[in-house]
């Protein structure tokens, strides 16, 4: 007598599902050793990218050596700094004539007792007037030259001259262009009005940028025209008068000189020029004067020539303390005579 039929059923069915589950933990056995032993065969490349590298293919492939970056030649390239020595001489305090740079030359010539190869010519002074020729618009009203002043100053700038040409520029102490553009460029009091100093003169602001572009303009003007060298005065704020009545504005008075400096260096860096400030003797052997806005640390790597009207026996002193800061500037004495003893630049203020 048969069993129960669904007994036989059910036995034949767990059979065969004992012997698929066999089969398939073998496999999943032999898998995972053969990715055991594949691990060391698995290499990524730079992406993250996974691929297979196995022992016959590494014989058959040359092995590949990074790429070297090309080296980088950099160069550093020094500022250009002051040149040869120089000894000049000031032309008088007004408009240039042929005739009488022509007589100053000639008495000035390399067979007088000083060997003079430089000569400096106030191109602007101290209350705003220029001496030149000028396209700069803001001051062709100021101009004051004589019918033959751009020639006589062409003669001596021009490649055909051997004198060192300077361009003596007062800066920031301008009553033409403060008083022709307050608003602009003149330096105000607390009220608003144009400042007056202790001599009854007005000033440009440094703190404005329209004052300082108008000075970088009139720099550029002058190497344009031949001249080799920039020599910047009153480069400062008022130090006479009710200093306390004056709007110094929102930044602080050597930032502001600072910044003129800086952007009078980029103005002039084209024309391959030298670029130089004068100071008073005080500022160089005290480091500073806070009422002017000068800070000798901050001024001396923007320049390639410092200037000061010293004596003989100071110069030297004088010397060292510039030439003792991180940068290679020269220092040149402005003396009322030639000093034999002395060795180096030196522009001589004739009386």
């Amino acid at each position: 007598m048969a069993g129960p039929r669904g007994y036989h059923n059910y036995r034949g069915r767990r059979s065969k599902g004992k012997t698929v589950l066999t089969v398939v933990l073998v496999l999943i056995i032999l898998v995972a050793l053969g990715f055991i032993r594949l691990q060391r065969y698995i290499i990524y490349d730079e992406t993250g990218r996974l691929y297979l590298e196995l022992p016959w293919q590494k014989d058959e492939e040359p092995e590949k050596t990074p790429e070297q970056p090309d080296e980088l030649e950099l160069t550093i390239q020094e500022p250009e700094r002051a040149q040869k020595e120089t000894t000049a001489w000031l032309l008088a305090e007004t408009p240039v004539t042929q005739e009488a740079l022509t007589a100053s030359v000639a008495s000035h010539s390399l067979t007088s007792e000083v060997s003079y190869n430089a000569v400096a010519v106030t191109v602007k002074d101290g209350s705003g007037l220029l001496y030149f020729n000028t396209a700069v618009p803001e001051g062709a009203a100021f101009a004051r030259t004589a019918a033959d002043t751009a020639a006589a100053l062409a003669a001596v700038t021009g490649e055909d001259s051997s004198l060192h040409t300077v361009a003596r520029l007062s800066c920031f102490h301008d009553s033409k262009a403060a008083n022709a553009d307050v608003e602009g460029m003149g330096l105000k009091n607390t009220g608003g009005y144009i400042f007056y100093d202790g001599n009854n003169t007005q000033w440009l602001d440094p703190g404005k940028e329209k004052a300082r572009q108008y000075l970088c303009d009139l720099a550029k003007d002058l190497a344009e025209q031949g001249f080799d060298e920039i020599l910047l005065t009153d480069v400062s704020y008022p130090t006479q008068g009710k200093l306390d009545k004056i709007d110094y504005g929102e930044t602080m008075k050597a930032q502001n000189l600072r910044a003129f400096l800086e952007e009078m260096g980029r103005a002039l860096e084209p024309c391959g020029v030298t670029l130089s400030i004068e100071l008073p003797e005080s500022v160089i052997l005290e480091g500073s004067d806070n009422v002017a806005g000068l800070t000798l640390s901050d001024i001396v790597p923007l320049v390639d020539r410092v200037y000061a009207a010293t004596t003989a026996e100071n110069a030297g002193m004088l010397r060292t303390v510039v030439e003792a800061l991180p940068a290679e500037t020269e220092f040149v004495p402005e003396l009322t005579a030639p000093d034999p003893a002395w060795e180096g630049s030196s522009l001589i203020l004739e009386q």
